[in-house]
């Protein structure tokens, strides 16, 4: 379980050049118990930091995600402002228009 958080951290840090990722996994690979615990001790706290953002990143993605569904079912009439919104930027066909409308007026 260690070696694959390991793993995980590893590459989940932009700050690390892929160069020194690669000799990192090279010794996870070759020498697990040694390398983990080299690891661990060398950047186990930056390992916590990143884990904490992520989990903060991810948070802030589902609050933004319900604030949205929630605004959307709402009114219909701001429902079909914005379905029309996005027929005429060419995102969706007017058939999906036709679809969004009513969907928000049933």
């Amino acid at each position: 379980m260690v070696l694959f958080y390991i793993f995980s951290d590893l590459f989940r840090d932009h700050t690390t050049s892929g160069l020194v990722k690669g000799i990192w996994v090279v010794f996870l690979i070759i020498f697990p118990p040694i390398t983990a615990l080299i690891y661990l001790i060398a950047r186990g706290k930056g390992m916590s930091e990143r884990a904490v953002a992520e989990a903060e990143k991810m948070k802030q993605a589902q609050d933004e995600y319900i604030r949205n569904v929630t605004a959307a079912g709402t009114d219909p009439a701001e429902q079909i402002a914005k379905a029309k919104q996005l027929l005429d930027q060419g995102v969706i066909s007017q058939e999906e228009f036709d679809n969004l409308k009513a969907k928000a007026l049933a």
